[in-house]
């Protein structure tokens, strides 16, 4: 007569042969250790505390940089400069993660059909951005970035700013009563390729090179 083991528990066999209960141990290990791994993260201040120097974007700057967010920017130029030879003698200084204790959501990208941007801040002249902007190909021939001359023509809408700025000092970022209230003012005016150069002229400067 065949012995047929009745033990209690679950089994090699029944996690191998029972598909929904395979799905949920595995989330539950992958949840278990991306726990171990991010965790730890939120209590090293090397990753929690701004460098020395950093600031919170003014009002102009953090209009740019939601216009740059608007286009897609971010679709061809990462924000991360990798801690490899090749890339530091291209863009500079390699970054660290107290850059970018005030960028919500972060920049950092994940493809270069265009150069990293972590280190542009001050390279060019506000005069190459605008230029750049309006026609890459003016500056660059063989460029294949596309043009942006409407930021030339459209004001940034500063009536946006202050709510914005409120939402990011609940996760945060150091933004005064009398900087909020006076983002209107600053911003009015101001036209979306101005927006976007003072964004662009203050990535990576928190370091100097």
């Amino acid at each position: 007569m065949a012995n047929h083991n009745t033990s209690g528990g679950i089994s090699h066999e029944k996690i191998e042969t029972n598909n929904g209960l395979m799905i949920i141990l595995i989330l539950v290990v992958l949840l278990f250790g991306g726990l171990v791994e991010i965790v730890p993260l939120f209590f090293q201040k090397s990753t929690t505390e701004p460098v020395k120097g950093l600031k919170p974007y003014t009002a102009l700057q953090l209009a740019g940089r939601d216009i740059y967010t608007r286009e897609g920017c971010y679709n061809c130029h990462s924000q991360m400069i990798r801690p490899f030879r090749a890339e530091t003698l291209r863009y500079g200084p390699y970054s660290v993660a107290g850059e970018f204790v005030y960028d919500h959501p972060f920049q950092w990208g994940s493809k270069r059909t265009g150069p990293d941007l972590h280190r542009v801040g001050g390279k060019y002249s506000d005069q190459w951005q605008r230029d750049h902007l309006n026609n890459p190909r003016d500056l660059v021939p063989e460029s294949n970035m596309p043009a942006y001359p409407w930021l030339l023509k459209n004001e940034v809408d500063a009536a946006s700013i202050p709510a914005h700025m409120r939402a990011l000092r609940k996760v945060g970022v150091p933004y005064t009563d009398d900087e909020i209230a006076k983002s209107t003012e600053e911003i009015k005016g101001k036209m979306e390729i101005d927006a976007v150069i003072a964004y662009l002229q203050v990535l990576g400067t928190a370091i100097k090179q």
